[in-house]
């Protein structure tokens, strides 16, 4: 690995970079996985809410390969990965975003071994996540890279987080402060680390507790979800609501600040936050009789050790392998759970305000804008709701393939990646 990176004095992201920018420039960029607050929420004014494949498509692009991972925009650059369908190539791809042409198609691995993985996902589902100057992608196992936006040259290559994720990579990256924080959790090995982003080498690593793992069957021990950096009382603590327990780090050490054990299998969908209360979806539970369910938490984040008894505001019970990450807004949360149920739910509570029935599967992250929500599903269509206690759905519309990936919205546009195309749609 090089040290050739640039070089900021730490003083500087004390005093200047609280948290993550949760809403610098939501608009213009959208640094990573459901935006750049890591929450799913544009800062769009007039949004598009109708199109068709041919209508309101300002340019459409075809990615090579399979990948699900969402596109991420930062100035007139959006970038996303891809792979072979096999998963012995592995690209980093950059779109002009006025145009949708090819910037950069950079293969940046090509490894000796792949192993299987599950047959929705793809071997290039991790998000990017970007920033002035540097575009971060990672491969789960096979590898992580910095490149420089400005010629697409390779700053550092890094394949030393090794673990068996059975059914594919999944977790995306963030920035924090000088770090890039990963979550790895396999059938072998469970962990989160923070390497420094200037030179992709190890700050901290921090193993998952083998004594809620070691009990667990080795397929409930793996987890996807991309973690979340929350500021609570002028404190930042990193969430992660991987298998078997939820907890809470120091995300400049890793230290453990508290934890919620319950579950023992996958999860996928990432934990989300407002007004000081966290919300995340469990792993499996096995009642002594019946269905195995998972649950949506609230929890008042303020606390240490283990809160399991003391800190759980709600709880409600969930169908298992919840792959979409909700959207919270004005104290509502808007998802849809892995039998189509739309649901609006009340943050206070866990009361549902309504819910409906949809055909399909959603297992994209909805985004917020402009008051409308945006739910897109494996067929391609993406349902659009108004916000509210009232169920409106303002328009369904339909591209051709496939959506697995979360749209990004920057300058009233929306970036929706299928199976074949990366879209921009406008107005």
């Amino acid at each position: 690995m090089k040290r050739n990176h640039w070089i900021r004095p730490a003083i500087f992201y004390f005093i200047f970079f609280p948290l993550i920018n949760p809403v610098f420039c939501q608009d213009s960029n959208w640094t990573h996985f459901r935006g750049t607050a890591l929450n799913g929420i544009a800062e769009a004014v007039n949004p598009p809410v109708r199109w068709t494949p041919d209508s309101n498509i300002v340019w459409k692009s075809e990615i090579h390969g399979r990948g699900w991972s969402s596109p991420v925009v930062y100035g007139d650059q959006v970038w996303l990965t891809t792979a072979t369908e096999n998963g012995y190539e592995m690209y980093a791809v950059c779109l002009d975003y006025k145009t949708g042409k090819t910037i950069y198609d950079i293969k940046l691995f090509t490894p000796d071994t792949v192993y299987g993985k599950h047959s929705i996902n793809s071997y290039a589902t991790p998000t990017p996540c970007i920033e002035e100057g540097f575009v971060y992608v990672h491969f789960g196992t096979y590898g992580t890279a910095c490149l420089r936006t400005s010629d697409g040259s390779v700053v550092w290559k890094f394949n030393g987080l090794t673990c068996d994720h059975v059914q594919g990579p999944g977790s995306s990256p963030i920035i924090y402060r000088n770090l890039l924080i990963l979550h790895l959790e396999g059938i072998d090995v469970q962990y989160i680390t923070a390497l420094d982003k200037s030179s992709g080498e190890i700050i901290w690593k921090v193993q998952r507790p083998w004594d809620l793992m070691e009990p667990l069957a080795p397929i409930g021990r793996k987890a996807y979800i991309t973690p979340l950096v929350i500021s609570l009382n002028g404190r930042d603590l990193l969430i992660s609501n991987g298998s078997a327990v939820c907890i809470a780090y120091d995300p400049l050490t890793g230290k453990e600040v508290w934890r919620i054990i319950e579950g023992e299998d996958s999860t996928i969908a990432s934990p989300v936050s407002e007004d000081g209360k966290v919300f995340f979806y469990t792993s499996f539970v096995t009642p002594p009789a019946g269905e195995q369910y998972a649950e949506l938490m609230a929890v008042d984040p303020s606390g240490s050790g283990d809160i399991s008894a003391t800190s759980i505001l709600w709880r409600m019970k969930v169908p298992i392998l919840q792959l979409l990450t909700p959207v919270i807004r004005n104290g509502l949360i808007y998802t849809i759970d892995t039998k189509s149920n739309l649901m609006c739910i009340d943050a206070a509570d866990g009361k549902i305000v309504w819910s409906d029935k949809l055909p399909g599967k959603y297992n994209s992250s909805p985004i917020c804008a402009a008051g409308n929500i945006y739910f897109c599903s494996t067929n391609g269509k993406t349902v659009v709701i108004r916000e509210g206690r009232q169920l409106e759905i303002i328009t369904e519309n339909e591209l051709d393939g496939e959506i697995w990936a979360t749209p990004a919205v920057v300058k009233d546009n929306i970036l929706i990646r299928t199976s074949r195309y990366l879209y921009r749609i406008g107005a």
